[in-house]
């Protein structure tokens, strides 16, 4: 059996940051962002790669006008509303934000790039964990995302929960929908309950990029698990954006050159995922880090024979059928 590099980004803009930043004060950093994916595509089919892109729905819209005759009848009702997009859109809307807020040009570049797949993260953003939201709004969210992709003539297939956030409830909806591939969470335990992100996760999490063992690849028996008609895929390691200290920087590249190298020796998956805003500080560092990465996924192609997939390959050619 051979193994797979798997690689799914969550292609957000403002739309997965706004309750965390300042919109004001990142927006060099998302024009870099909107300006290094034309680049990362270029290295993507530089080096035969398939890709998922787990794109927010709002970025499907042309601008705010479009954005407003498009909300959803049903929206969640979050007891912490800080966390809607829907409120947070009202709020900032003028022509200086449309550039961090839609791209539906982008999108499709991307998917008029060989290999790549576009998927969904949901249309708002959606926590699917957190207190107040609900079945019926996640359906409704869901739907307006799809409905969009459909106009672009792209039938979306697979799904990536914001924040992590899985919620098994919800695979039943995703498979009424068409939605055949979820992005799940490492088995780790913290990378599980993501919506309370304790601060002895974000710190196992931070230091399990640089040390440990290289204990993140699977064998295609541990995903093929199908809930609901939905075949979960485990993520294996964010990429986590270049770092000026060469030390950190050098660890996190060899740990994942050497996770990757077990997967292809042993015929497992190797799931890589990052936000393409994560290349928004130093693109030009960051895509010379991913070409390293992808340039180590050439030999081993060539040594063993390690595949490139998307989400959507994989439950189509790894994943037996029965």
């Amino acid at each position: 059996m051979q193994g797979a590099l798997v690689i799914s980004l969550d292609f957000e803009l403002l739309w997965g940051v706004f309750d965390k930043v300042d919109w004001r004060e990142k927006k060099e950093y998302f024009q870099n962002t909107r300006k290094v994916i034309p680049e990362m595509l270029k290295l993507f089919e530089k080096y035969e790669i398939s890709c998922t892109w787990a794109t927010v729905g709002m970025l499907f819209n042309e601008n705010w006008d479009e954005w407003n005759e498009n909300i959803p009848k049903i929206v969640p009702a979050y007891n912490n509303m800080e966390l809607s997009a829907y409120q947070y859109g009202q709020s900032i809307q003028s022509k200086e934000t449309e550039a961090l807020c839609f791209a539906p040009e982008l999108i499709k570049f991307i998917a008029e790039t060989p290999n790549q797949e576009i998927g969904t993260h949901t249309y708002s953003h959606y926590y699917c964990l957190e207190p107040g939201q609900g079945r019926e709004a996640f359906k409704s969210d869901l739907k307006r995302a799809i409905r969009f992709a459909e106009k672009q003539e792209i039938e979306m297939r697979s799904l990536v929960f914001p924040r992590n956030q899985y919620n098994e409830d919800y695979l039943k909806v995703c498979a009424e929908l068409g939605i055949a591939n979820i992005r799940s969470n490492p088995k780790d335990w913290y990378w599980q309950d993501t919506q309370k992100d304790s601060l002895a996760q974000k710190i196992f999490r931070t230091g399990d990029a640089y040390l440990g063992p290289c204990n993140k690849s699977y064998k295609k028996e541990e995903i093929f698990q199908i809930e609901s008609g939905v075949v979960p895929q485990m993520a294996s390691r964010l990429l986590r954006p270049y770092s000026s200290m060469n030390t950190l920087n050098s660890l996190k590249l060899k740990r994942i050159i050497s996770e990757m190298e077990k997967a292809a020796r042993k015929g497992e998956i190797y799931h890589l995922w990052w936000h393409p805003h994560n290349f928004g500080n130093n693109p030009e560092a960051n895509l010379k880090d991913l070409e390293l990465i992808l340039s180590r996924f050439q030999i081993l192609r060539d040594k063993f024979g390690f595949q490139s997939k998307d989400m959507f390959k994989v439950n189509n050619n790894i994943c037996p059928k029965n």
